[in-house]
């Protein structure tokens, strides 16, 4: 099953709603809670990152019977430099995003921490493509 979502650029007001979205949607197919909650976390910090520093974008889910792949994929602008965006602490974001409550440096090691598996491909003045995958077999 495939779920797609669109994300806007700079638009607060909306932060959250896809990752709601998708809750309710793997609440109904009975996924372990605490699956949720990972997958909630890595989504909600892919949304609001789309949000605060890209062009807009979108979050593609595919669900199987044993894995969720989720893609984050946004229009721009890249990470400029992606060992330090993964570091704790470390933020480009402006400080009206700051002011919101929001780019506290924790996004991409917030995502990093919830995933089994995690891609991330992106080029300063392109686009960022985060691949995350949640296993949903106890064990894996």
């Amino acid at each position: 099953m495939r779920q797609e979502y669109l994300v806007p650029a700079q638009d607060f007001s909306v932060a959250g709603v896809a990752s709601s979205n998708l809750k309710r949607l793997l609440k109904q197919l009975n996924i372990n809670p605490f699956t949720i909650k990972r997958i909630m976390v890595a989504v909600f910090e892919a949304e609001v990152n789309v949000i605060a520093h890209s062009f807009g974008g979108r979050i593609v889910c595919d669900l199987e019977e044993e894995e969720i792949t989720i893609q984050v994929i946004d229009t721009g602008p890249g990470i400029p430099n992606l060992d330090l965006a993964m570091t704790e602490g470390w933020s480009t974001a402006s400080e009206q995003v700051r002011e919101l409550g929001y780019g506290a440096g924790m996004g991409l090691p917030n995502i990093k921490k919830n995933c089994d598996h995690l891609t991330i491909q992106t080029k300063a003045g392109e686009h960022t493509h985060i691949t995350m995958r949640f296993c949903l077999k106890e064990g894996e």
